[in-house]
């Protein structure tokens, strides 16, 4: 076996891991998207490997080989086992006992047939055996040759029992597919969307930044805008889908980075923050980054064409987040992309030595300033007087700032 089949049978953990559990009349193979990544000739993420062996059994065999195993979801079949660091996901071969849309009962068993066909997606539904086998009980071998993201089974039927999987159907499409979604999907979808009113607004967050980070995202925005699905996802929260084209075109010209927070600013440009906050239920730091970019949206629109002001950008929005902050900037005004590219270039000797505030709290407290509320409002002071200035590196020039800074404080 060669290429990126061979090499995830090849690792010794998972050939172990595999033999193991295929002892005493039981069977073991790895599923999902390992198998799907690796017969599209990527390199596979997690694996995750399906066994007929029973839940207990899994936990007591990773015991007699001295193996780590945390029971993360063994009610619904799942234990994780880590060997030499690295965590497997191992889960008895299931099937759906009943459904509502959001989660589902299931029961064990011993067909691998029957557990493929409670998956999404035919390109998630292979499974590799230890000999190199590729199982495939429907068309996803052929659909992950021709990029295509095919509902298992009946398309109403997976909806129905996981309306989650309107939005998975568009943001694998996003990550797998190519050309137009495949039609009777997107029927299916268009024809279900009202069940995601259902769905938990933290499982709709984690789909929709995976999405956003997918590297079709901007065509699959475009796909779910013609079946109007935006308002089932973002409900009182309009999109700009041209906007977040132009960021999605931008964004491949830069090195890849962590930027679904950008992506997701320039998406919703109209949009308040706060708003956003509580449909998605964005994390303080999530919540902390979309404001940066917001709020200094002018300035970074600004410093493309003067680049004086690329230092105060910078240090405004952060090093580490800047260069997605100026194209989610650049796409809601539409700017030039070799213009936005020039500044970032421009930016990178200050991206290396970021400007930081010159002033200290003993700086203050050296100049009579007790700890507390007016040590605070001269810092900010002195801070803001710094920036008006150009974020300048003399020393006595921001000595300056800082006495002026006490004094009014003072009054």
């Amino acid at each position: 076996m060669t290429g990126a089949v061979g090499r995830l049978l090849g690792h010794r953990d998972v050939a172990s891991l595999l033999a193991a559990l295929a002892g005493a009349g039981e069977e073991a193979r790895i599923v999902g998207g390992a198998v799907r990544d690796a017969v599209m000739g990527r390199e596979p993420g997690d694996i995750d490997i399906a066994t007929s062996m029973l839940p207990r059994d899994v936990m007591d065999l990773a015991a007699a080989n001295r193996w780590k195993a945390v029971p993360t979801g063994i009610e619904h079949g799942t234990v994780t086992i880590v060997i030499a660091g690295r965590p497997y996901e191992v889960t008895t071969l299931r099937r759906d006992v009943e459904t509502d849309g959001r989660r589902a009962v299931v029961a064990f068993t011993r067909d691998f047939r029957e557990d493929a066909y409670r998956r999404d997606f035919t390109i998630n539904a292979l499974s590799l055996s230890a000999d190199g086998a590729i199982h495939d009980y429907a068309t996803g071998r052929q659909d992950a040759a021709a990029g295509i993201v095919r509902f298992m089974g009946d398309p109403d039927l997976r909806i129905r029992e996981d309306y989650l999987r309107i939005l998975r159907f568009f943001r694998f499409h996003a990550s797998h597919g190519s050309g137009a979604p495949e039609p009777d999907g997107a029927a299916a979808c268009a024809a279900l969307k009202g069940g995601m009113s259902r769905l938990s607004r933290e499982r709709v967050r984690r789909e929709l930044l995976k999405l956003i980070a997918a590297p079709g995202a901007g065509d699959a925005a475009e796909a779910m805008r013609a079946i109007d699905l935006w308002p089932e996802i973002l409900p009182q929260t309009g999109v700009d889908i041209p906007a977040f084209r132009r960021w999605a075109a931008l964004r491949t010209l830069l090195p890849p980075a962590q930027d679904e927070i950008a992506g997701l600013a320039a998406l919703t440009p109209g949009a308040a923050s706060a708003d956003l906050v509580r449909s998605l239920k964005l994390s303080r730091a999530e919540e902390a980054l979309l404001r940066r970019i917001r709020g200094n949206a002018p300035l970074l629109v600004r410093a493309v064409r003067r680049r004086d002001l690329l230092r105060e950008a910078v240090h405004r929005v952060g090093p580490h987040d800047f260069a997605q902050a100026m194209l989610a900037a650049a796409a809601e005004a539409d700017l030039a992309a070799q213009d936005v590219l020039a500044a970032v270039e421009a930016a990178r000797p200050i991206l290396a030595h970021p400007p930081a505030p010159p002033f200290r709290s003993a700086d203050v407290a050296a100049l009579g300033v007790p700890a507390g509320p007016a040590m605070g409002q001269a810092l900010r002071r002195a801070e803001a007087l710094w920036i008006a200035a150009g974020l300048p590196e003399d020393r006595a020039q921001c000595e300056d700032f800082l006495r002026l800074a006490v004094r009014a404080a003072a009054d």
